[in-house]
């Protein structure tokens, strides 16, 4: 059935003022105009939906319940539209993101503070989860995109490396390791490591680092976030190697120092492959570029 918006707006016209010159006045039509599109709806529903009479307009009997059943509809999707259309403005809606906890603890909170001071009307919902969550929920379209450490293949996502953080090494104050500027990779062969579990992006990445530098790895004890690491250092139970944005969350009496040669994780923004993302969430997306910018 081929009936348009413009022929429905003028029998609602129509029908509600009762007269076709003032619903022409109304729509800013001409009243020939306003009797074709008439025509045409009545010539493609089969039915006539006006009795005309010199004085007045009266909708038949299909025409008063067309009447009422429209108003509804088309207030409907009046809202529908309105919305869609709100989804088109890049500093409007609501934007769905994942990440992993060293960035949600690091990165994540400048990235938001940010949008919501620049663009009050964004409203970005966080998922705080590990490394192979966030790449699920991207993968499954549950979120916009990802903050995570660069995955070990890209065939399902588009990414982009948006800082490099380099990894650190925590222990004790009162630890041998403090009293130096730096630790060559190589120094933690035997030492017992506190490591964040196999769920956390970067464990795949210290333990290649450490297999590549012949480092003979005592894993002591596995977590699943820096936070809980740094209290099990602090206890004396090993040291650890975190990336540097974790150090926010550093306790008194532990002492970060640099790891030698410099060897980083990438910071990736992640999204399907091939697919766009809304307004609002490009500009989400283009604020966490930013705020890592300012950050390197």
């Amino acid at each position: 059935m081929n009936v348009s918006m413009r022929q429905l707006r003028a029998f609602l016209a129509v029908a509600g003022h009762r007269h076709f010159r003032r619903a022409a006045e109304a729509l800013h039509l001409t009243q020939p105009a306003v009797s074709r599109l008439i025509a045409e709806l009545e010539a493609e529903l089969d039915v006539r939906l006006f009795d005309r009479t010199t004085r007045e307009v009266v909708p038949t009997e299909a025409g008063r319940y067309l009447e009422q059943a429209l108003g509804r509809v088309l207030d409907e999707l009046d809202t529908v539209l309105g919305h869609a259309r709100t989804q088109a403005d890049p500093l409007r809606g609501r934007v769905r993101i994942a990440a992993v906890p060293t960035l949600s603890a690091g990165l994540v909170p400048a990235g938001i503070a940010r949008c919501t001071a620049g663009h009050p009307s964004l409203e970005i919902i966080l998922r705080d989860q590990n490394q192979a969550q966030v790449l699920d929920a991207v993968r499954g379209g549950e979120v916009d995109f990802g903050l995570t450490v660069e995955p070990a293949t890209h065939e399902e996502f588009d990414a982009e490396t948006i800082l490099r953080d380099p990894f650190r090494l925590v222990c004790p104050a009162s630890h041998p390791f403090a009293m130096r500027g730096h630790v060559p990779w190589e120094a933690l062969s035997g030492e017992p490591l506190v490591l964040l579990d196999h769920a956390s992006g970067s464990r795949r990445l210290i333990d290649a680092i450490l297999a590549r530098r012949g480092v003979a790895a005592r894993v002591a004890i596995e977590v699943g976030h820096p936070h809980t690491a740094f209290r099990m250092v602090e206890a004396g139970l090993g040291v650890t190697v975190t990336p540097a944005l974790s150090l926010d969350a550093l306790r008194p009496g532990l002492v970060a120092l640099e790891l030698t040669p410099e060897e980083h994780r990438n910071v990736t923004l992640l999204r399907r492959r091939a697919r766009s993302l809304s307004p609002p969430a490009q500009t989400v997306w283009d604020t966490f570029r930013d705020v890592a910018l300012t950050l390197a």
